[in-house]
């Protein structure tokens, strides 16, 4: 028989035999594998010895433990895996909030036309001639009056269109060279400034410029021209 070495089973681990007598085991040297011997307790000339062999796995034990560094990557992987979907999400949402157009030093806003294109002053006044009104996108994408005076140049202000009553888009009418709000029957002179209610205030300014050909509207926060009284959006 190979040699052996003792090693301690418990209880669990100890295989029997037929006749149901616990056996008393020694290990191989084989690490894969445990001898057991079973010694008969029964008297006779047939006594004798039998080996079981036990098939028992060896798992060592560095192995039932994760290595932290691995579960620190597994953690960065999920990290990853999860926020930069959300990221992408996210960016075209928060998007959303910020006023279109682009901006100035001067805090101002290009004037966009219906489809959104930058206003070249040259290639607007190309295209509308003498007392037009004609709306663009303004400050915080409000419908704001670009207005071309009688000398072929802009005017170096803007008209927002929202109505002071209750906020409807007022339209310019050409025919009665007024404002008229279609919501409720207020009117606004040529420059904006109300002449029929119900609406109880004028409607606001911005300033108008022009910066690289490119027009611009800048909040209008000093005396409003015509009134003479502070202006009332600021």
């Amino acid at each position: 028989m190979a040699s052996s070495t003792p090693c301690r089973l418990s209880p669990s681990q100890l295989c029997s035999s037929k006749s149901g007598i616990f056996a008393q085991a020694v290990c191989a040297l084989n690490p894969n594998r445990v001898n057991v011997v079973v010694r008969k307790e029964r008297g006779g000339a047939g006594g004798g010895m039998r080996v079981i062999r036990c098939q028992a796995a060896s798992v060592p034990a560095n192995d039932r433990v994760p290595d932290m560094g691995k579960r620190k990557l597994m953690n960065l992987i999920l990290l990853g895996a999860v926020s930069l979907p959300t990221g992408f999400m996210l960016v075209p949402y928060l998007a959303f909030f910020v006023p279109p157009g682009g901006g100035n030093a001067s805090g101002g806003t290009v004037a966009k036309d219906a489809l959104g294109n930058d206003i070249i002053a040259s290639e607007w006044l190309k295209k509308h001639g003498p007392g037009d009104r004609t709306l663009t996108q303004g400050l915080k994408g409000d419908p704001t009056y670009l207005i071309v005076e009688n000398d072929r140049t802009l005017a170096t202000y803007g008209i927002n269109a929202v109505c002071t009553h209750l906020g409807c888009v007022v339209p310019w009418n050409k025919a009665e060279n007024k404002f008229i709000c279609p919501c409720h029957g207020s009117q606004y002179n040529s420059q904006g400034k109300v002449v029929r209610g119900p609406a109880p205030l004028s409607l606001a300014l911005v300033h108008c410029d022009i910066d690289d050909e490119k027009v611009i509207f800048v909040p209008w926060t000093e005396t409003d021209f015509r009134t003479g009284e502070a202006p009332w959006w600021v």
